[in-house]
């Protein structure tokens, strides 16, 4: 088990002090010269690992304002907690020392769509892997719509908040973290890593914190 070189705090008010960056376009591109790939030949040491959406806009080293070897990064449809991506996170906490998981959903996503979709009366037609994964956001659908909504068991995709449901599978996403792993969940209660569960509003530009655990003051 390699340990964090960083407090759980600290790697953190990197990531958000680059996000300022980002939003204020002041941009200091750090860790991407010759000399950083250099350096990084035989090793990896990042402080930050980071489960995010394949959505071409949210891109975590630009987000945050990163270079070369500063984050451990999986994305998937809709930031999902499934098998590999919890093997993979499992990596970064074990074998390369990170202090804390950001876990980064975003507004309008497209997949939180495809499952309100498919909690329709009449769902659109996707491949079985589309829908197998789909399967693990459409819980969250089911829960903001009975949240708001008594009229029907099908969900209405007018009547229903799509960031408030990404708000919910993004608390769900981080608690399967802590509830698949024990590697990740002992790691938060030693104190050595944090998870921060965030949604990033594409046109300001801000990634914003929505829940989080472990050894953390962060302020909403």
């Amino acid at each position: 088990m390699t340990s964090p070189r960083v407090t759980v705090q600290q790697a953190w008010d990197a990531l958000a002090e680059g996000n300022e960056r980002f939003m204020a376009g002041d941009l200091h591109h750090p860790q991407q010269n010759a000399a950083r790939r250099s350096e990084l030949r035989a090793s990896q040491a990042p402080n930050a690992a980071f489960l995010g959406c394949s959505d071409s806009r949210v891109a975590a080293e630009i987000l945050f304002d990163c270079g070369l070897g500063d984050l451990f990064v999986v994305r998937n449809i809709g930031q999902i907690a499934n098998e590999n991506t919890v093997a993979t996170m499992e990596f970064a906490v074990a074998e390369l020392g990170v202090a804390v998981i950001v876990v980064l959903a975003h507004g309008t996503c497209g997949a939180v769509k495809a499952a309100i979709d498919q909690t329709t009366s009449a769902p659109s037609e996707v491949t079985p892997a589309i829908r197998k994964e789909l399967e693990e956001i459409r819980p969250a659908v089911q829960q903001e719509w009975f949240a708001t909504q008594q009229v029907s068991p099908y969900v209405d995709p007018s009547l229903i908040d799509v960031d408030a449901v990404g708000r919910r599978h993004l608390d769900e996403t981080v608690n399967a973290l802590m509830r698949q792993s024990t590697v990740i969940s002992d790691a938060v209660a030693a104190g050595e890593l944090g998870i921060v569960g965030c949604q990033y509003q594409l046109e300001e530009g801000r990634v914003s914190p929505i829940s989080w655990v472990g050894q953390l003051e962060i302020t909403r």
